[in-house]
Parts: structure tokens; sequence; C-alpha cells
């Protein structure tokens, strides 16, 4: 399995474009972006929503 990063809205950045080998290393590349916003500082309508999905990984057979 890869795992990408989506997002809610359906649009494309920086962090929708890569893909990773476990779930862990998204999981730590959001918390990293979002880890720090505590909730009385956060302006909800101004953050990006994202899930972290499954993909099944393409194989070449040769």
């Amino acid at each position: 399995m890869i795992y990408k990063i989506v997002r809610i809205d359906g649009k494309e950045d920086d962090v929708t474009s890569q893909t990773f080998l476990n779930y862990e290393d998204a999981y730590n590349l959001l918390d990293k972006i979002y880890g720090d916003i505590c909730c009385s500082d956060a302006d909800y309508g101004d953050i990006i929503y994202y899930n972290i999905i499954e993909k099944l990984e393409m194989r070449k057979n040769v």
C-alpha cells in the first residue's frame, strides 16, 4: 500500500502531490504543518483540512 494526503475540498497543493510508504510518514508531515496550532489560536475558517487515504500500489508485471 501507499498513502496519499488529499484535501477535503478536492484541490491540489504541495502536500497532496506527495505519496508515502506508510501512514505514519503522512501523519508526521501533517503534524509538522499543523501540530503547533492551538485550539484557542486557530481560525478554523482559514485552515485547509486533509485526509490520509490508502491507495493500491500499481506494479508492472515484468
